[in-house]
């Protein structure tokens, strides 16, 4: 069953080159064929996950007029079952973290997942442009987050101005895809697609399907104040649940340091998501993220500090369904969404060299130190996840004779610090594991 479903995926790909003519004139055919394999160690005799992905993406995009295209795309996960991860960790009866994320992870059983996720029209006029529809969107705090199969996607509608010096956006979003499902949910019901932590109480969350939310606005602003100095700024409207403002500002100190902030303010709209408190996703009245960032460019590579803060009244609180949240201090396969009172210090460092005559490489090393609250607060500490040392190391290749071909790897190790409980749910898929991801990517 695998293999026709692959089979019906690909055909589109096998007969492009007789229709290259065809399309050419009638618009653009583009694509991506990815296969993925993670494998996750945990400490001890908890459980290890292996699973390998296939699938990608065919995009066909024709101008229907002059200014007004219309698109589609077609996204899939195929599962080729090197390990049955509905079969869960036998101390926590808990299930994989990452792996499932490579396919449906609300129904594993399902081998190959196929989603309409592009469906639109855009219309171009001078600098602006109106797109209506499923689309792909990218801002801090609802994003595509490529680390899974198929990526986070919208429903709705968004409109660009770009200047050489401001650009604006808008949006109002009635639906979201969120990546490692297979379907388009409403806005409160895409919301628990996730695992839920725990409420205030320490005990379960039970905000999945009780949460009453129609739509999202969101609105943005770039602009430079000066040839060294901008400002960028997002507003993020989520009925009856949050608002998020974030603001970063950036300064150029010379032609090799960039000094950055940002701050992040959310407060509670309506009733939270429910009017019932156990219930309710946004279960505080606000919460307050800061950050800092100085980074350095030199024939050596790039190298930047950064620091975070989200300060004790309350937790930082996105949907882990709408993306990776893009603060400072964000590492993959990690977050600080869920934390009050929490600190994180990460150093990065990026490089570009050729290992080979045909073989570039780009590197990004990164190791970040995060202070986190007791894992026993629910309060402050919404997955119960410990202090840890967090360290990746994340390669892309470029191979000249394959243009297409993107390879990357990505190798994760989380370290456990300071005084943990003794029970394997604050290890479990969380510290004292390392992970693994091989990506390759073949572009069209």
């Amino acid at each position: 069953m695998r293999l026709i479903y692959l089979f019906v995926f690909c055909l589109p790909i096998f007969s492009m080159a007789q229709d290259s003519i065809e399309l050419k004139k009638r618009g653009k055919l583009s694509g991506q064929w990815r296969t993925y394999y993670m494998m996750t160690s945990n400490k001890g005799e908890l459980k290890d996950f292996n699973s390998l992905a296939t699938g990608g993406k065919l995009k066909y995009q024709y101008n229907l007029i002059e200014n007004l295209e219309i698109g589609a795309a077609l996204y899939n996960a195929t599962n080729l079952g090197i390990q049955d991860l509905t079969i869960p960790d036998g101390t926590t009866g808990r299930l994989s973290r990452y792996e499932e994320g490579l396919f449906d992870r609300l129904d594993l059983e399902n081998d190959a997942v196929f989603l309409f996720g592009e469906l639109y029209a855009k219309y171009h006029l001078d600098q602006h442009s109106f797109t209506l529809g499923r689309m792909k969107i990218n801002t801090p705090l609802i994003n595509p987050e490529d680390g899974r199969m198929i990526p986070t996607l919208v429903q709705g509608f968004w409109y660009k101005y770009n200047k050489q010096k401001t650009s604006f956006q808008f949006g109002i979003l009635n639906e979201i895809a969120p990546r490692s499902t297979g379907k388009f949910y409403g806005i409160g019901e895409s919301i628990g697609t996730y695992p839920v932590g725990r409420n205030n109480f320490g005990t379960a969350s039970q905000y999945a399907d009780n949460t009453a939310s129609d739509y999202i606005l969101m609105a943005n602003v770039d602009f430079e104040v000066t040839d060294d100095f901008n400002v960028r700024i997002w507003n993020q409207y989520v009925d009856n649940i949050f608002n998020s403002f974030y603001i970063k500002p950036a300064y150029k100190i010379s032609a090799s340091l960039m000094l950055e902030g940002e701050w992040l303010h959310q407060n509670k709209m309506g009733e939270g998501g429910s009017g019932i408190d156990s219930l309710r996703y946004f279960n505080q009245k606000s919460s307050d993220v800061l950050g800092m960032k100085i980074a350095y460019k030199s024939k050596a590579g790039l190298v930047s500090l950064s620091y975070n803060r989200i300060l004790p009244h309350g937790q930082f609180i996105s949907p882990r369904e709408w993306g990776r949240e893009d603060l400072f201090s964000f590492q993959k396969r990690e977050r600080s969404e869920g934390s009050a009172d929490n600190h994180a210090l990460v150093l990065n460092y990026k490089k570009d060299f050729t290992l080979l005559k045909d073989l570039n490489l780009m590197s990004i090393l990164s190791i970040g130190k995060h202070w986190k609250p007791y894992p026993i607060d629910a309060i402050l500490n919404k997955y119960a996840m410990p202090d840890y040392t967090h360290i990746n190391l994340d390669i892309f290749f470029n191979i000249k004779k394959l243009k297409r071909l993107q390879p990357e790897l990505l190798l994760t190790s989380k370290m456990g610090n300071g005084d943990i409980p003794d029970n394997a749910n604050f290890f479990f898929n969380k510290v004292d594991m390392f992970h693994l991801d091989l990506i390759l990517n073949y572009n069209f």
